[in-house]
Formats: structure tokens, C-alpha cells, sequence
């Protein structure tokens, strides 16, 4: 198998040097080369093109967002950021997506040796991910915001209908590589009354809270990072908060999310499975799962099991992924009713969740 050619840009000489040896002990990655900064990356690109970048997003004398629109304009390749986990970095980075970059990574800390391990293993799945990633990006369409209904407005009246019907349809949705762009294109098209929604989006910590502020100014329903015994309502989105677990419960007729630590599952945590099985149990026949874009197994059994329990499943078709690993392994393994581009689920969700 042919290596995956890997060019480090960072202005940090310890990060590029801990970053090459996680990425040189994948017998699958070779690390090209390493550049303190966009011009000398780009010196290095004359002699040889990478198959991968990953970039910094703050440096001097040109920043990463910059460098990657230039990137993506002369010589598209994929380009997985690297970024600290300040409040401007992570938007900065979610930025990026929006530009034509694959994936965020967390920078790299020295620490303890279980936290090095798991970065390794999200590092180097990131970049093999990217590597494998269509370069194209998914149009905004132009559209009018209805005004959205406030989730506080909501939880204070908890007779009203709305709190009632959340005891019915609960949709579930996992994604990873390039899910960002496909979970905004799903998001937007939901009206501001819509089935509650929990999500799973392997994405590194504090980058989830700056997603969903993200999201919650575009959308029409309410997007939020998850908190432990939040109530899974209609007019909202929860997302799964970065390296926490996040699992669907009940309580008599009241649907709400448990945050957890754990141990890695299917390679990831969050993790699509632990959420789906969840639903499995607690949703059964009232879940809507989804999955989307994204490279590996995760939540492939776990969408197995939904549609064992009587859920409605989904899963994106190839054609619209920027990797379709995740959707292709739960088709495989039988657990998927309909296969649909991504700009016909949220019609099909809608339908399935009446």
C-alpha cells in the first residue's frame, strides 16, 4: 500500500515534532516534510506535493486561513487544521471547514500516556480520512430565518404540546469527516418546530460548543452543545460535547441526554454507537437514525441495532459524502432503510418522524 505523503505546517517546533512522530508510527503515513510557516511549506510543495497538510491556524507572517485559501484556489489538497483549544482558535478553525478544509485536529499535548495514545489514534484516522476525502464543498442555499423558538421559552411551560410530543419522535445522528458542512445543510432545513435531535460529531473538545454556536446562528431551531440531564425537546439540536460520551434516556415521559467519560468506542468518543444504542433502548421504534459522512464503523452496529429495535434509518449516499465509510458500513451490515443525498434527508426525517 502506498504511503500517505504528510506536509506539517507549524510555527511551533515542539508541535511539528511530536506531530511527525505520531504521524511516522502509522506504518501507512510518511511524513514528507515540516515548515515553520506557509512559505516555506510552499517551498517544500515545489520539489513534492503532499497527499495531506495539516496546518496551524495562527502563525506569523501568514496565517492558516490564508495559506489554505490559497491552497484551495492553485492546487486543491486535503487540508486537516491544527488548532489550540482557545475560544478564536476553534472558531477560527470551524472557519476553515467552511473554506474547503477536511478536518480539525486538536494540537497535540505532552501529557499522560493514555492521552497521547488517543491522540494518536484520532491523528492518524484524521489524516487517513482526509486523504481518502472528495474536495467539494456543499453550496450554502439562500434562504430566509424564521425566527426561532427560545429553548427557555419552551421548558418553562411544560404542558404546552411541544413538551408533550417529545415523548414521540427522537432523531439520532452520527457523523465525522465532513459532517460539519453536512450537519449545517441538514440543520438549516429543519423548521423551528421540528423533532428534537442529538447528535454525535467526532470532533475534538471545546471545538463542539463553538460548532454549535455556529449552527445556532444559522438555523431556525435551537443548537446547542449538550449538558448532562438536558431535555431532548422539539425546536432543538443537541451536539455531543468533544471526548464525552453522550447517550439518549427516559424518564416516564420525558427524553433527556447523560454526558460520560469512558474508554474509547469504535475508536472514537464521543461515539455514534453509544448513542445509537442508546436510542435503541430508550427510543426503540420512535428513533430516527441517521448517519452520515465519515471515515471508519462507528455506529454502523449501533444503527444495526436501532433498526432491530423498529427504528427509521438513514444513511447518506456516496455521491454527497466527503468519505462514505461510515454510511457504506452500516448499508453492509443491513441496518439502513433508505440511502438518500444529503439534501433529501431532512424531507425524509420529517416524514418519517410525523
Amino acid at each position: 500500500m502506498k504511503k500517505i505523503k504528510v506536509l506539517i505546517v507549524d510555527d511551533s517546533a515542539v508541535v511539528r515534532q511530536t506531530m511527525a512522530e505520531i504521524l511516522s508510527s502509522d506504518p501507512h503515513i510518511e511524513v514528507m516534510a515540516t515548515a515553520a510557516d506557509p512559505f516555506i511549506a510552499a517551498e517544500r510543495m515545489k520539489s513534492q506535493v503532499p497527499d495531506v497538510i495539516t496546518l496551524d491556524v495562527e502563525m506569523p507572517r501568514m496565517d492558516g486561513i490564508t495559506f489554505l485559501q490559497k491552497i484551495m484556489s492553485q492546487h486543491p489538497i486535503p487540508v486537516v487544521m491544527c488548532s489550540s483549544l482557545t475560544d478564536s482558535g476553534s472558531e477560527t478553525a470551524l472557519k476553515a471547514l467552511e473554506y474547503g478544509a477536511v478536518e480539525i485536529i486538536q494540537k497535540p499535548k505532552l501529557g499522560t500516556k493514555q492521552f497521547l495514545e488517543e491522540s494518536r489514534l484520532r491523528i492518524c484516522d484524521v489524516v487517513k480520512a482526509a486523504n481518502e476525502a472528495r474536495l467539494h464543498k456543499i453550496s450554502p442555499r439562500a434562504r430566509e430565518i424564521a425566527p426561532k423558538l427560545s429553548a427557555d421559552v419552551i421548558l418553562e411551560k411544560p404542558a404546552s404540546r411541544a413538551m408533550i410530543q417529545t415523548t414521540e419522535k427522537v432523531v439520532v445522528v452520527g457523523a465525522s469527516t465532513g459532517g460539519t458542512e453536512a450537519l449545517r445543510v441538514f440543520l438549516e432545513s429543519f423548521p423551528a418546530d421540528s423533532p428534537p435531535i442529538v447528535i454525535v460529531q467526532h470532533m475534538p473538545e471545546g471545538f463542539t460548543r463553538a460548532f454549535a454556536r455556529r449552527l445556532d446562528g444559522l438555523c431556525r431551531i435551537t443548537v446547542k452543545e449538550a449538558a448532562d440531564n438536558d431535555s431532548v425537546i422539539r425546536g432543538r439540536a443537541l451536539i455531543a460535547p468533544g471526548n464525552l460520551h453522550t447517550l439518549l434516556k427516559r424518564s416516564g415521559a420525558r427524553y433527556y441526554v447523560e454526558i460520560k467519560d469512558g474508554p474509547l468506542v469504535s475508536r472514537h468518543r464521543p461515539s455514534v454507537d453509544v448513542l445509537f444504542r442508546s436510542a435503541a433502548r430508550y427510543a426503540g421504534k420512535n428513533a430516527v437514525g441517521v448517519i452520515m459522512t465519515g471515515m471508519g464503523d462507528d455506529g454502523a452496529s449501533g444503527m444495526k441495532e436501532l433498526k432491530d429495535a423498529g427504528a427509521s434509518t438513514i444513511a447518506q449516499d456516496e455521491s454527497s459524502c466527503v468519505v462514505f465509510g461510515m454510511p457504506n458500513e452500516a448499508i453492509k451490515r443491513g441496518g439502513v432503510d433508505r440511502v438518500l443525498p444529503l439534501e433529501l434527508i431532512s424531507r425524509e426525517v420529517l416524514r418519517m418522524a410525523e
